[in-house]
């Protein structure tokens, strides 16, 4: 009997599995292929490049030394924008609950807390962790008298 339509899915119970499809139920099952790449080295765009841990305003965007969970008054020196705000946080998360991840124990531990009215405005939130980010950090000024150095800035 054929059948008008020949891809899968159109009334397959009927049909004969071909050989090259999935094992029967009773066969014997194939061991899964090895992996295509080796786990155990390092991969990425920028691997070994020297990189650093950096403070950004989230405002203006200026790298700044990251402020203390202590220190609520700090600025940014390049816009005047508070620095101890919800938006310069480690746990801002505008998609959990209060838009924070540690709303729970914010919760919990401050007495009647409730959501930060304004994110950007400075508060005084106990949980508040500056959000750094790893960037990649300038490169090393070469030796002069290095055959490597040089034979480098013959492409660069």
């Amino acid at each position: 009997m054929s059948r008008k339509y020949g891809q899968r899915g159109y009334m397959e119970g009927d049909r004969e599995r071909p050989s090259g499809g999935r094992p029967s139920p009773g066969a014997t099952p194939r061991e899964p292929p090895p992996p295509r790449h080796n786990l155990d080295r390092p991969r990425g765009r920028g691997l070994g490049a020297p990189s650093e841990q950096v403070f950004r305003c989230a405002v203006c965007g200026q790298a700044q030394d990251a402020p203390d969970a202590a220190a609520l008054d700090r600025t940014c020196g390049k816009c005047g924008a508070d620095l101890h705000t919800c938006t310069h946080c480690t746990h801002f998360d505008t998609a959990a609950p209060w838009e924070c991840r540690r709303w729970q124990e914010r919760r919990d531990s401050v007495v009647n807390a409730g959501p930060v009215a304004k994110k950007s405005k400075r508060n005084d939130c106990p949980l508040f962790a500056p959000k750094t980010t790893l960037e990649f950090g300038q490169e090393k000024p070469a030796d002069p008298d290095d055959p490597r150095a040089a034979f480098d800035a013959l492409f660069k």
